[in-house]
């Protein structure tokens, strides 16, 4: 099977198993919410996140709260994350550009997004995805792996993951082969201990059964 065809199938077969919904793990009600889970999930579980999640923001609602808020108060909220002292910081930073520069808004460009405190092209590339509904590619740990299992891409850094990954899939499954692969990569194919057996995808992936 040669790399187009098998891209087709890898995306049919995610789309039969998991669906076209475009969904995030992380619970927020608005743009501004989700960018700050996303800043907190980073060495994270999205599961822990939405722990404190509801506490921060019931304290501070808006962006201009968060941003004029003391950092001590806010490591103790989101103590249980980790790296909790760099991450309130952060938010709070985003948080006072996102009110001061942005008007209270988030802004939807990838320009704008990546100027502000904390965030990378990978949170840009969630609140564009899920959002703004701009087709966007997230690289988290389980795009890069799993990308390169499928021959996607052989590269290391996730910027070039990124383009390789916007060369080969189609731009109406840019999101949702985000959330689908997230999803693989923590039921089936785990860093740990991949599932090639009970995978939809092992006959059509170059590594599958490897790691059996």
């Amino acid at each position: 099977m040669n790399k187009k065809d098998r891209v087709s199938e890898v995306l049919k077969r995610l789309d039969n198993e998991y669906g076209k919904e475009v969904r995030t793990y992380l619970e927020h009600y608005n743009a501004w919410q989700l960018l700050i889970a996303v800043i907190l999930s980073a060495q994270c579980t999205d599961a822990r996140v939405n722990t404190v999640t509801p506490t921060l923001f019931k304290a501070y609602p808006t962006p201009a709260a968060l941003g004029s808020a003391r950092q001590e108060d806010v490591e103790e909220i989101i103590h249980p994350l980790g790296f909790f002292r760099a991450k309130a910081a952060n938010i709070i930073a985003c948080s006072r550009e996102i009110d001061v520069r942005f008007g209270g808004e988030v802004p939807s460009s990838i320009e704008e997004l990546t100027s502000l405190p904390g965030v990378g092209r990978k949170t840009a590339n969630v609140v564009r995805g899920t959002v703004y509904g701009e087709d966007s590619i997230v690289v988290d740990t389980h795009v890069k792996r799993i990308s390169n299992k499928l021959g996607f891409t052989k590269e290391t850094d996730p910027e070039k993951i990124e383009y390789d990954l916007m060369k080969v899939l189609p731009k109406d499954h840019w999101i949702s082969y985000n959330y689908h692969i997230i999803t693989l990569g923590r039921t089936i194919c785990t860093a740990r201990k991949p599932d090639c057996l009970n995978c939809f995808l092992c006959d059509v992936c170059p590594s599958g059964g490897k790691d059996v």
